[in-house]
């Protein structure tokens, strides 16, 4: 095979000897992502069809109903951003925030940082409180907050990756709208595996991704926005800043107009939506509580093992378990030999955790009581050896 280059024939048939992709088998037991249902798999190697199609026009549908089933929500704009949670999570912030507006985010882990920095590039004043990498937020401090700096949105992560918190939500909408603002919630690790409710809860703003509680490869950013959101969007000054993320011109695409917006991932929309529709089959109630039953499982055997966890009983994250790494161990070599060994991922600490936690994921299809029972077994039979002059308590 030929190519030019500078006008010059360069002979590249070389590149053409590689063999077939052939993926390593993979237990993925990290904080994200988790491994895929086999059926979604199943649903993504589906023959392509245009993202105008009658018949995609009438998926898209159909993704819409089982996002709101699944967010318990009847927030009319409820769509999954073609990106991954990331650029979902940056929507609700391009889509929301003016120059001026004052953000307030409340930190305890990684993503809240991670907030606070897209909102500055969105030119907010943003302003911050923060809690130490483990710990909740309480309804006094959240109110206290409010009442000092007014905000225009309260932002703050509803299941932390990094850290293996679930904040308690109870409350915090009724707080928002009281003080005159608009609530904003990461539900990145918790759509599908932890209980979630963006209607009772007086969610304005909300986003996702397809990797972790859904069972679906990532590539798609679930987003949901309340009719009290929307309304401060008609009163923008000026257009959304982000123009692929505009939701004004994508809900021409996923409203009843149908307007070409840009080229949809047809694929992925194909494996979300077998994703959401397993979720539904096996009904929310049913999967909060596997994910509860499994992580509980886990969390008994880390302890029995002598392994000390990061999070208290009351506020772990069934999905994500910060398990503190032993005095003696180096952490990410352990990590490196589960994975060349056993082909099996688990997760290392972020920011002010690195190096002082691992982050083990039971998310979706994952969270079965057979892979807790493996991790635990190659926990007893392989930290030992890593350990150096401490005792392994069994």
């Amino acid at each position: 095979m030929a190519n030019l280059k500078n006008n010059q024939i360069v002979d590249d048939s070389h590149l053409f000897k590689c063999s077939v992709l052939s993926t390593p088998e993979r237990l993925l037991l990290g904080p994200g992502p988790s491994n895929a249902d086999p059926d979604v798999l199943k649903a993504l190697a589906r023959p392509p069809v245009g993202h105008l199609d009658p018949f995609y026009i009438d998926l898209m549908g159909e993704v819409q109903q089982l996002l709101r089933y699944a967010w318990q929500t009847n927030n009319r704009l409820t769509l999954p951003m073609s990106g991954t949670g990331s650029a979902a999570m940056e929507a609700t912030i391009a889509n929301s925030v003016e120059a001026g507006d004052t953000f307030l985010v409340a930190i305890k882990g990684y993503f809240g940082h991670r907030l606070a920095d897209m909102a500055e590039r969105y030119q907010a004043n943003v302003v911050s409180i923060e809690k130490p990498w483990g710990e909740a937020f309480s309804l006094e401090e959240i109110e206290a907050a409010l009442i000092k700096n007014k905000p225009a949105i309260f932002a703050m992560v509803h299941a932390e990756t990094s850290t293996g918190v679930c904040q308690p939500m109870e409350g915090i909408g009724e707080l928002c709208h009281k003080h005159n603002c608009l609530l904003l919630l990461d539900t990145v690790t918790s759509l599908g595996g932890v209980p979630l409710f963006i209607d009772k809860w007086n969610v304005d703003l909300a986003y996702s991704c397809s990797q972790k509680g859904l069972s679906c490869p990532p590539g798609l950013g679930p987003f949901t926005m309340s009719s009290l959101a929307e309304e401060k969007i008609s009163k923008r000054k000026g257009k959304v800043p982000n123009w692929y993320l505009d939701v004004s011109l994508l809900n021409k695409y996923w409203g009843s107009d149908r307007v070409y917006h840009h080229t949809a991932p047809v694929n992925m929309n194909f494996g979300i939506r077998e994703s959401l529709r397993l979720l539904s089959q096996e009904g929310l109630g049913a999967a909060w509580d596997r994910h509860r039953l499994n992580a509980e499982r886990l969390w008994s055997g880390l302890e029995r093992l002598g392994l000390e966890l990061h999070v208290e009983p009351d506020l772990r994250l069934p999905t994500l378990t910060t398990v503190r790494i032993p005095e003696g161990v180096d952490g990410k070599a352990f990590t490196l030999h589960l994975l060349e060994k056993y082909g099996i991922e688990i997760g290392g600490g972020l920011g002010s955790l690195a190096g002082k936690v691992w982050r083990i994921g039971l998310m979706g299809y994952n969270s079965k009581s057979e892979n807790v029972d493996r991790i635990l077994n190659l926990l007893e039979s392989e930290l030992p050896s890593f350990r150096q002059n401490v005792a392994f308590a069994a």
